[in-house]
């Protein structure tokens, strides 16, 4: 067996004539039983015609069943553990002569681990306080505003002004046409210029004004643009809160009183900060994890992860509406990219230590947890839970699940061992002279 360089090895192997001349001889008596040669009963052709007419077909066949059975013997001699497929050179296959071939191929890496108990990573615990839990008291209110018409009279800000809206220029193909729409005078998610020009007008009138568009309008249609608009006032609304006491709280759910929505609230908000910290803690450790441990690794791993990267990239493009179909990757380039090819690197190195971690500690997916979440899954795809489970036992789902959370677990681990110190506060911003 040869080194290369990272988990690169090679061998170099040779087969004994004896098994050479006994695999070639099965394969000549196979072909033989089969071939339909002129003037012969099929199977009774002489063996020197079949060895002739067929000597391409019987190298093949020969070469195909036994370097692999003697390169998987080598491997277990040597105690290897291949990745990926091997490359196959310098083949040297003669009659009468031994079978000469080399094979690279690249193994699985050797990790010593070092100590993964006790890592240090900012964290403090989370909090959730009365102005958190006035903040998100009012979202609920706002959810639950009801809109009341107002008597004809001039816009004003604050008002919500019902409009039909028409483009009259400024824009290609099909104009941008509304019956009815609602304009949040003067509200941040209103254009400056619908404020500006529907304020003082009543129900009835009607305007004409230009819209300048900013570039990084959500419609491509009309971001960059400016557009010529005819808008006629329809009429005028006026959000109305619900007041907020035990009414509203027992509205919202099975809640007793204000007080209680409050609570729910306050544990809501501490369990999300909480989750939220925990997962950045978590990612911290796993850097300090990879960053604690160096190692090659295997070329096939790094390169199935870029893969892997940007699949799940224009997976993401496409569910945004984008015609990914349209671009034309040089996967080559994309394989050669150092960023890209960096950031699979500490990938691949992260799944390769939780993996020893979990194997270390004996942290696996218990056949209860991944039945919860295949269950909780049918749940949310309102189907059954046996044909859904059975589905993801066919396409390798079902291992995947498990996969996950093991590794989850294995966080956890990381987490509940971990030496937790006070996160430092944001520097405060420079005055300015």
């Amino acid at each position: 067996m040869a080194f290369i360089e990272g988990c690169k090895h090679s061998l170099e192997i040779s087969i004994p004539v004896a098994d050479v001349e006994a695999e070639t001889g099965r394969v000549v008596e196979s072909i033989q039983k089969r071939a339909k040669l002129p003037g012969f009963r099929p199977g009774k052709a002489p063996v020197s015609i079949i060895r002739k007419q067929f000597a391409a077909d019987i190298r093949q066949q020969v070469l195909e069943k036994l370097v692999p059975r003697f390169f998987d013997k080598e491997l277990k001699q040597e105690e290897l553990r291949m990745v990926g497929d091997p490359t196959v050179t310098d083949v040297h296959f003669h009659e009468g002569e031994p079978l000469h071939f080399k094979a690279e191929f690249e193994v699985a890496p050797e990790i010593e681990m070092k100590e993964y108990r006790g890592l240090t990573v900012p964290y403090s615990e989370p909090s959730a306080g009365e102005a958190d839990i006035d903040e998100r008291v009012a979202q609920l209110r706002e959810q639950k505003a009801n809109f009341a018409n107002v008597d004809p009279r001039p816009l004003e800000r604050g008002d919500f002004a019902v409009i039909s809206l028409e483009s009259v220029g400024g824009t290609d193909g099909e104009p941008v046409k509304q019956e009815e729409m609602t304009l949040h005078l003067g509200d941040e998610s209103t254009l400056p210029a619908f404020s500006e020009n529907l304020t003082g007008l009543s129900p009835g009138e009607e305007k004409n004004f230009d819209v300048a568009y900013p570039e990084n309008y959500d419609s491509e249609k009309l971001a960059g643009k400016t557009v010529s608009f005819h808008a006629v006032v329809k009429g005028i609304r006026r959000k109305e809160l619900p007041e907020l006491n035990d009414e509203f709280a027992k509205d919202l759910g099975d809640f007793r009183d204000l007080g209680e929505l409050r609570e729910a609230i306050r544990k809501s908000i501490y369990a999300e900060r909480e989750r939220d910290a925990q997962q950045k803690a978590k990612n911290a450790l796993v850097e300090s994890l990879v960053d604690l441990h160096e190692f090659p690794v295997p070329e096939v791993f790094i390169e199935r992860q870029v893969r892997t990267r940007v699949e799940q990239s224009l997976r993401g493009m496409a569910a945004q509406g984008l015609d990914v179909s349209k671009l034309k990757l040089d996967w080559a380039k994309v394989m050669k990219d150092e960023q890209e090819r960096g950031r699979a690197v500490r990938e691949v190195k992260a799944s390769l230590l939780l993996s020893k971690v979990s194997e270390r500690e004996s942290i696996h997916a218990m056949r209860d947890e991944v039945d919860r979440e295949v269950e909780r899954i049918a749940r949310q795809q309102r189907e059954p839970v046996a044909a859904v489970k059975i589905r993801f036992e066919k396409d390798g789902t079902l291992g995947r699940i498990a996969s996950h959370i093991q590794t989850e677990k294995t966080l956890n681990f990381l987490f509940e061992h971990a030496t937790k110190i006070a996160e430092e506060p944001a520097a405060a911003p420079a005055e300015g002279v």
